[in-house]
């Protein structure tokens, strides 16, 4: 799992996506998108989730909602 992922688990559930093995990179493909990061540097997209997401639970329902569009769940 990207190392990111252990504080998205809420996002995910939110999301109604269960992160397996088979569709871990292009979860993790989708929320660098969502960011607008162009690396794919785990602790880069940990950092600007944390910065432009936050702890805030309506922003990260709102993300959740981008996420499960953007995966098509």
């Amino acid at each position: 799992m990207s190392c990111y992922f252990r504080i998205l688990k809420d996002v995910f559930d939110a999301a109604g996506i269960d992160v397996t093995k088979e569709n871990r990179k292009a979860v993790d493909l989708a929320i660098h998108d969502l960011l607008g990061l162009a690396t794919k540097h785990c602790p880069t997209a940990g950092r600007a989730f944390k910065e432009q997401v936050g702890t805030d639970p309506k922003a990260r329902a709102a993300f959740a909602k981008k996420l499960a569009r953007h995966l098509k769940v």
